[in-house]
């Protein structure tokens, strides 16, 4: 599964970069996010770690996905790396998550892309997604202009 958020927004480069290298910001503007908390660093962390529980809703049924992921890379004003890092010692699906943000005359624009290498999105949840990512877009631009 993959899916990209792209907006434009009123933020500088420099605000944007601060929102998007901070997954607690996401649980604000993107309703997949049902809540995110700073997780402890373990060996091997290349940056901060959070606890992000994911959250989609079909009906009267629900599914929710509790990950470690952990910021890998983040060039200043310009991108933003996540990817899940468990540390259970078990073999999970992979999440990445990345955000790239270009200044425009008007604030700048980024483009989040969103990769899911297992089958929990698959079907009806697939379409609740794309739904969500679809609402994070005017949320985003209203939560970085407040």
């Amino acid at each position: 599964m993959q899916r990209v958020i792209a907006a434009d927004t009123p933020a500088p480069p420099a605000k944007l970069f601060e929102v998007m290298s901070d997954l607690a910001t996401y649980q604000a503007w993107m309703d997949l996010i049902e809540r995110c908390e700073p997780a402890v660093a373990a060996e091997g962390d290349s940056g901060p770690a959070w606890w992000v529980t994911l959250r989609a809703k079909v009906g009267p049924f629900a599914r929710s996905k509790r990950l470690r992921m952990v910021r890998v890379a983040a060039n200043e004003f310009s991108s933003i790396r996540f990817e899940r890092h468990e540390n259970d010692g078990r073999k999970h699906s992979d999440w990445v998550m990345t955000a790239d943000i270009q200044p425009i005359p008007s604030g700048s624009h980024v483009s989040v892309q969103l990769s899911y290498s297992g089958g929990l999105w698959s079907g009806p949840l697939d379409a609740v997604l794309g739904s969500q990512v679809d609402s994070a877009v005017p949320r985003l631009r209203e939560y970085v202009s407040a």
